[in-house]
Order: C-alpha cells, then structure tokens, then sequence
C-alpha cells in the first residue's frame, strides 16, 4: 500500500489526510445556538461556493438549520483544515455582525471522511442531495443545497 502523502493529526476526533484525496465533511452549530435562518443559510452556502476551483473543487454542499455537509478536493497546497477554518471563521464572523449571534457560533471540533471509491463518492452525494427531504419530508425545493458534478455522478 502506498501511503506516500498520508498524514495523520488528532484533535478530539482522528483526522487523516491523503494527498488528492476528497472528502466529506461535516461541521454543527455550537451549543445554545438556535436553528440558521434562510439568509444565514444563503451566507453559509456562498462562502462555501465562493473558492470553488480555485481552492478546492466542490462536489455538493448543503446548509441546514443546524450543521452542514461539504464533498470536497483540496487544490493544490490547500489543506482541509485550513479550508475549513477560512468557512467556519467567515461565516461566523457574518453571523455574528450581521444577525447578533454571540459566539461560539460553530462547534470548535469537525467529522472528516475521506472517501474511498465511487461509489461512496455516489453515496455520500447522494446523501447531501437527500438531506433536506430526510428532515423535512414535505419539502418541495431547498435552496442550500448544491451539486456540481450530477453528470459526472450518473455515469
């Protein structure tokens, strides 16, 4: 096996990283903090859209009330963690400027996976797509959501 660019660090939770490499990422709200409103949401997912293909390449993202899920591949020399802190730091900050939330806005720790295979990579968009509908059942449309790669997906 080779594990050339293999890393492994470990704050609360395990984090391994792997030279080209995608992932699947989730982070939540802190504690104490209510639900994101609509125009949080859109503050979210614009951040998280606005480096696609320069930082990273975005697969699919959904912002939710309460957490949020990212498919993502790290650019260049573009880490995962530094990524994530550029997301977490400015929306926070908008969130808190904008709409008064006192901080902590997000949980400091995050859940990373890297993903294996297609088809996990199918599953795991699969699942960002559906998460919506899972929650709120009755949902016709949800405008935090977002995919890039559908066709590249259904082959």
């Amino acid at each position: 096996m080779d594990t050339t660019g293999l890393t492994n660090y470990r704050r609360k939770l395990p984090h391994w990283r792997d030279q080209g490499a995608i992932y699947f990422i989730t982070w939540r709200l802190a504690k104490n903090q209510p639900p994101l409103e609509p125009d949080e949401r859109t503050l979210c997912a614009d951040a998280i859209r606005h480096f696609n293909r320069r930082r990273y390449e975005l697969f699919a993202c959904v912002v939710m009330d309460d957490h949020v899920h990212v498919l993502m591949l790290p650019l260049r020399d573009h880490l995962v963690a530094q990524i994530l802190h550029s997301w977490k730091s400015f929306t926070a900050n908008g969130l808190a400027t904008t709409w008064n939330r006192a901080a902590p806005i997000w949980q400091d720790e995050y859940f990373d996976r890297k993903i294996r295979d297609d088809a996990e990579l199918i599953q795991k968009a699969e699942y960002i797509l559906g998460n919506p509908g899972k929650r709120w059942p009755e949902l016709q449309g949800y405008p935090w959501v977002w995919c890039d790669h559908l066709k590249a997906l259904d082959q």
